[in-house]
């Protein structure tokens, strides 16, 4: 009897550290050779392969993957028919979806998508783009942009379509936006047939779990802290918890420990607050995953 064994796509390039990274915090240790397409990952019944992003859903859908993570924005742009699982947002820069979005130069009379008619436009996303301007009922020259897209407008093209996190580049090359094409992050999807496998739907769904429980737990900290019970309605009034708070009793019936999970960016504005209302032996702790 064959092995059972998930064929999994990792995203290749901006997004491959942040992937790992994320991997590493739900089990996984993915390890990347400069010279091998195929990362190591510490589960034998998973086989990853690197793939560009931009053709990650085009080899899911044709099963060649069983599974992937991409974005959507190259979903859209591969017109795939693939099972869209989950969102996982997380990029290379922050923890928010990036936008595709039309760009021109400041000093351009373009200031909407009707003032695109017959002009040109280049892109590495053209069919994304093909199917903004048809939307609005506009024609225009779409062409693909090899790279350094942002350097083309205004000598060699009207416009450009661009994916963007902050806008930093677009600005520090003269470009304002005009308009969000799409709002994209990256999803993990899978294979229709191989999502009707029940052996691989269940590996799918567990890695998943896995992977949502670590973006979950990205930002927040445990705190868990020991209150005498008289203080304790004050201490609790402070805590701004994910849920309520787990509150356990102690082998001194006075006192009670408090256990909850907060904004880590809010930890230096609570713990002497908390103090102050008479919590002690107040001990913070990463998070690697929430499961909800």
């Amino acid at each position: 009897m064959s092995k059972n064994v998930l064929k999994l796509g990792i995203p290749k390039g901006s997004l491959q550290e942040a992937t790992a990274r994320l991997f590493a915090k739900a089990g996984y240790s993915l390890i990347f050779s400069s010279r091998s397409y195929t990362p190591v990952i510490d589960d034998s019944e998973i086989e990853c392969l690197l793939i560009r992003a931009q053709e990650m859903a085009r080899y899911v859908e044709q099963g060649v993957l069983d599974a992937g993570l991409t974005g959507k924005d190259w979903i859209v742009e591969n017109n795939a028919s693939v099972e869209e699982i989950a969102d996982m947002v997380y990029s290379k820069v922050s923890s928010k979806p990036v936008r595709w979005v039309l760009a021109v130069p400041d000093n351009s009379d373009i200031q909407s998508a009707k003032d695109l008619e017959g002009k040109r436009i280049a892109t590495e996303a053209v069919n994304l783009t093909s199917g903004y301007l048809k939307k609005h009922g506009v024609k225009a020259h779409v062409e693909f942009s090899w790279g350094a897209t942002e350097v083309k407008a205004p000598n060699l093209v009207d416009a450009i379509v661009e994916v963007t996190e902050t806008g930093s580049s677009l600005r520090a090359n003269g470009l304002r936006i005009v308009d969000t094409v799409l709002q994209s992050n990256t999803k993990f999807i899978v294979n229709k047939d191989s999502y009707k496998d029940p052996w691989k739907k269940k590996k799918v769904d567990i890695i998943v779990m896995l992977l949502k429980g670590a973006l979950a737990a990205e930002g927040r900290v445990g705190l868990m802290m020991n209150v005498k019970k008289k203080n304790l309605g004050n201490v609790l009034k402070i805590l701004p918890a994910l849920q309520k708070p787990t509150i356990s009793e102690l082998s001194n019936q006075d006192w009670v420990d408090i256990n909850t999970i907060i904004e880590e960016k809010e930890v230096r504005e609570i713990i002497p607050k908390l103090k102050e209302s008479g919590a002690s032996g107040i001990v913070e702790y990463p998070l690697n995953k929430i499961i909800y």
